[in-house]
């Protein structure tokens, strides 16, 4: 009990960590799980129907419930990887490049001077 209290401070962050790595390990397995589940589902109801233990028409609505549902959670998922992306794409720096006629143009301008001080002949420098 001691040590646990002793070693909260090191241990409290590391916990939080792997407690945050399970829950994010756990949602990735519902997910696909759940995609893997309804595949399951899809090829069970094909051996029935291919067994004569339901008609036709029970397999068509069946099949349709469960291919919309396919349907609704890969739309789910590019969503939520399009979302991702999206931030990723805020968080990048843009950079901005320059042509080689541009720099060309640079290059070759004369430097402008001021005409104050070259009319000036009086000029005095200050130490």
């Amino acid at each position: 009990m001691l040590g646990k209290i002793l070693l909260l401070p090191v241990m409290g962050p590391i916990n939080g960590l792997m407690w945050i790595g399970e829950q994010i390990q756990e949602r990735t397995n519902t997910e696909f799980d759940a995609q893997e589940n309804l595949h399951k589902q899809l090829l069970s109801l094909q051996l029935k129907f291919d067994m004569g233990e339901i008609s036709e028409e029970e397999f068509e609505i069946q099949e349709e419930e469960l291919l919309l549902r396919i349907q609704a959670l890969e739309e789910e998922a590019s969503l939520n990887a399009e979302s991702e992306e999206e931030e990723e794409e805020i968080l990048t720096v843009q950079s901005v490049f320059m042509t080689a006629s541009d720099e060309k143009q640079i290059y070759q301008e004369k430097p402008v001077a001021s005409k104050e001080y070259e009319d000036n002949q009086n000029l005095v420098l200050s130490p």
